[in-house]
């Protein structure tokens, strides 16, 4: 405006401009004021008088030095010559202003034709062009017009602007019902008044948009059947479900913002309360999948035949993440069983164990078992080990010695088949609290401690019946178990059978990495040159 404003007072108005922005952000009101400042008898500073005649026929709607055109519904050829042949005619004021709408929308030809006139434009003649997307506008007519860009309305300005508008018309609002409109109006001018005027006529804010809290207390509470409901509530009053997955992003996003810039989100007094509580419960990792979620939804909506299942489905899908092959949806089952702990299951008899051999081997002997091995002392001996393996610990019971002991002999076996051959080189430095540090012999060692970190402290926690958090080291004068090469290489599947089955086969090939491991694997008895 300042610029529309110095233009006018100056007398340096060119004959094009080209106003572009989002809808309602005031591209058609401001042509209008041009219009008026253009036209005034009595300008002041640049600015309409608001009093003159030709003011006050601006302002009705009448004056003939104001032509509007709506390029939506009037874009051919034949609409565009019969203003650009008036637009040689003379006019009762000082400037015959045109303002077209819309403007991206005029066929090939009507733009054409309009292009010819801004070439060569009458001296008399200011022609504004409104859109809300310049990008589709021919460039050789935005070459020779002005462009101003129109941005969204702050929260603030808003609410001062429908203040404003309350004590001159004098409408029945309190505060509240304002701070919802400017919220519903997401910036833009037209759209809040139009809410204020839907808010003031209902008197209820439930009447204008939907109640979600059961939507986030289904999520929250991660009950598919509490979310189905509340969403077949919602569509039995009528809502619409492109309109519900708009609304209810729109809260969601609230609350994101609420969690991560709260001086961004608009939300005002109790609405912003509600809001920040879901977003507590919720979680930011879980409110950004919505968001994500949601987002899908709302586009595959614009081509599925029954919009509100595919509403269902992203729902469903939030609530029950195995039902989502995604990898946040994957990061969210793993986060949660890592918080629900090791689950305790009663031992029960191993199976039969099968003995797998290279193709063509000849099976060995079947050997019958010696009688003194199945005797009435096994179930004692299990008991004695389940006994043992779920005594009560707590940190400050426990010492670096016994620690280093349990880790060695209990821990580590416990762990998955490439953590126990890290792990057989790790060596237990010191406990501290809480904290237990372990030193590997080298980087490359370290850093892999990231891959066997869930396993290894579900199985400590198994041993110690505490959490205790690991900080790994390095030693340089560990020495790394190399890797032997056995006379007789046995084939790595039999090692690994044999490893599950908790047989110490001293043959097996042992490696201090995960790369000699394939490699054992790959090329049994194989020898590293370089």
């Amino acid at each position: 405006m300042r610029a529309l404003q110095g233009a006018v007072k100056n007398d340096r108005v060119v004959h094009a401009y080209l106003f572009s922005g989002p809808r309602g952000t005031g591209k058609t009101t401001t042509a209008r004021i041009l219009a008026k400042a253009l036209n005034c008898e009595h300008p002041a500073e640049g600015d309409a008088c608001d009093e003159c005649a030709s003011c006050v026929a601006i302002t009705k709607g009448s004056s003939l030095d104001v032509i509007e055109l709506d390029a939506a519904s009037n874009n051919g050829v034949d609409d565009i010559r019969e203003i650009t042949a008036g637009a040689w005619h003379g006019t009762p004021g000082s400037w015959k202003v045109y303002i077209v709408d819309e403007v991206h929308q005029l066929s090939k030809a009507a733009s054409a034709a309009l292009l010819k006139t801004l070439e060569e434009p009458p001296q008399h003649v200011v022609f504004v062009l409104a859109t809300t997307e310049p990008h589709k506008v021919m460039p050789t007519i935005r070459s020779r017009t002005q462009h101003l860009e129109f941005r969204l309305i702050g929260g603030e300005t808003l609410s001062s602007l429908l203040h404003d508008v309350r004590g001159a018309a004098g409408l029945v609002a309190d505060d509240e019902l304002i701070d919802a409109a400017v919220r519903l109006g997401r910036g833009s001018a037209r759209d809040a008044l139009s809410a204020l005027d839907q808010l003031i006529a209902t008197g209820s804010l439930s009447e204008t948009q939907p109640e979600f809290d059961g939507l986030f207390h289904a999520l929250v509470n991660l009950d598919a059947v509490e979310a189905l409901r509340s969403l077949a509530v919602l569509t039995r009053e009528g809502w619409d479900a492109e309109q519900l997955a708009e609304s209810f992003a729109g809260e969601v996003r609230q609350v994101f913002l609420l969690q991560v810039a709260p001086e961004v989100a608009d939300a005002v007094d109790a609405d912003r309360e509600r809001l920040a509580a879901w977003g507590v419960q919720l979680g930011l990792p879980r409110t950004v999948r919505i968001l994500e979620t949601f987002g899908l939804a709302m586009r595959e909506m614009k081509s599925a035949p029954e919009k509100v299942v595919t509403l269902e489905v992203a729902l469903v899908r939030l609530i029950r993440p195995e039902l989502d092959s995604s990898l946040e949806s994957l990061d969210e089952r793993l986060t949660k069983l890592e918080r629900e702990g090791p689950r305790v299951s009663i031992p029960t008899a191993p199976a039969p164990a099968v003995v797998l051999r290279p193709i063509g081997a000849t099976a060995p002997a079947r050997e019958t078992p010696e009688p003194a091995l199945v005797t009435a002392a096994a179930p004692e001996a299990t008991e004695a080990i389940e006994t043992e393996s779920i005594a009560p610990s707590n940190v400050e019971t426990l010492n670096v010695d016994d620690v280093r002991e349990r880790f060695e002999k209990r821990v580590v076996p416990r762990t998955p088949r490439s953590a126990q051959l890290l792990l057989k080189n790790a060596q237990v430095r010191s406990l501290e609290g809480h904290r237990l540090t372990i030193s590997l012999p080298n980087e490359e060692m370290r850093q892999n401690t990231e891959y066997i970190a869930p396993g290894l402290r579900s199985a400590m926690e198994h041993e110690f019946k505490v959490t205790l958090h690991v900080e790994w080291v390095v030693d340089s004068s560990i020495a790394a178990t190399p890797a032997p090469h056995a006379k007789t290489p046995r084939p790595a599947v039999d090692a690994i059978v044999n490893d599950e089955r908790g047989v110490n086969d001293e043959s097996a090939v042992v490696v201090d990495s995960v790369a000699g491991h394939l490699i054992s694997e790959m090329f049994p008895g194989a020898e590293e040159v370089s």
